[in-house]
């Protein structure tokens, strides 16, 4: 089984201009498990995750989870989202995660459905929730919401109260039923 460290020094040989900044997955205190992240740029995104998917050292067969944070007024960041990928190769039983940071105005990521076909619901619940676009994508559109609504809900800047989806239903009321 290979570590996050052979891993992340098989990238750096593979990509030698590439600065992949590993970080260790999880803060705050608690144990380090060995499990690490990789920062990527949106434009070199499709070439490595093919080669972590079709090298016999690497075999990532599956993308686990592909999912974004609004990184809005967190402390120290200096990107708005994080759109993270979660990869698990069956053959050689390790995991290994990858984030990729993009900002306003056009939060735009090359779409993964070429390499992983499953990506598709994933990246359609990112582009509807998060307004982040991938591009390449053969059917981006709404997947919670509906055609027309023009928020995204799991953005740090939308309204919790007030303005929102809510103002386009009337309220129905158990008398009125």
């Amino acid at each position: 089984m290979a570590s996050s460290v052979t891993i992340v020094e098989k990238l750096r040989s593979e990509f030698g201009d590439l600065w992949f900044d590993p970080q260790s997955l999880v803060t705050g205190g608690l144990r380090d498990a060995g499990q690490v992240f990789v920062k990527i740029a949106p434009e070199p995104l499709p070439d490595v995750m093919r080669y972590l998917r079709d090298d016999p050292g690497m075999r990532f067969e599956q993308l686990c989870d592909l999912t974004c944070v609004d990184y809005l007024n967190f402390p120290g960041a200096t990107d708005r989202y994080g759109v993270i990928y979660s990869l698990l190769s069956l053959t050689h039983n390790h995991r290994f995660w990858l984030k990729c940071f993009v900002n306003d105005p056009e939060p735009i990521v090359p779409s993964m459905t070429p390499i992983w076909p499953g990506a598709e619901w994933m990246e359609r619940e990112v582009f509807d929730m998060f307004g982040v676009v991938f591009e390449g994508h053969p059917d981006l559109r709404r997947i919670l919401t509906w055609d027309g609504f023009e928020a995204h809900p799991l953005r740090k800047d939308y309204p919790l109260r007030g303005k929102g989806e809510r103002t386009d239903f009337s309220v129905t009321r158990r008398d009125s039923a």
